[in-house]
């Protein structure tokens, strides 16, 4: 092979590459252009998509929709994210600071089950768990990556959004939010 075809053929390949990575800064920089999360970011309030999924913490299944009447902290999360098993013993100890007018429900997503119930017991999760590992709640929402969060009202809106690790004060703040709306 000349030397002229072998730089013609690196040359693809870093351009190739290139042409990856900047689409792969686009996606992360314009989201997925829908979901839940890209009306929040531009100002709306929307109702919460519903979902019907398989609970990980009791046998069963767990719908949106039957939580109405509270406010919930939708948590997204996987056992191998990072910033998810920073922000575990947080979401935790908020849950049992509540008084029952706000549930929390967490969503295993990109995971296996088995990996989540290890999560699951290794930080004491006590709150619902739902496991999703057909991307059915990703799009609705319009997750970017995890962990993502969500406050949502009695009425069924969700009224706040946080991208990443949640700290005890913006838990405070999406739940005082979910309770005024």
């Amino acid at each position: 092979m000349s030397a002229r075809v072998k730089l013609g053929g690196q040359a693809l390949a870093v351009l190739l590459v290139a042409g990856l990575l900047a689409l792969l800064i686009w996606k992360v920089t314009h989201g997925n252009g829908g979901g839940v999360a890209a009306k929040i970011g531009k100002g709306h309030i929307v109702t919460a998509p519903n979902f019907d999924l398989t609970r990980l913490d009791q046998p069963g299944r767990l719908q949106l929709a039957s939580l109405r009447g509270k406010a919930v902290v939708l948590n997204f999360w996987a056992s191998w994210c990072y910033p998810c098993n920073k922000e575990a013993k947080a979401l935790e100890r908020a849950w049992h600071g509540q008084n029952g007018n706000v549930v929390f429900v967490g969503v295993d997503v990109n995971d296996l089950s088995s990996e989540a119930r290890i999560f699951m017991q290794r930080h004491h999760v006590s709150y619902p768990i739902v496991h999703d590992n057909s991307y059915k709640t990703w799009n609705q929402y319009g997750l970017i990556y995890l962990p993502a969060t969500f406050f949502v009202n009695p009425r069924g809106r969700v009224v706040g959004y946080y991208q990443g690790q949640l700290t005890g004060s913006l838990l405070r703040d999406g739940i005082e939010r979910a309770l005024k709306a």
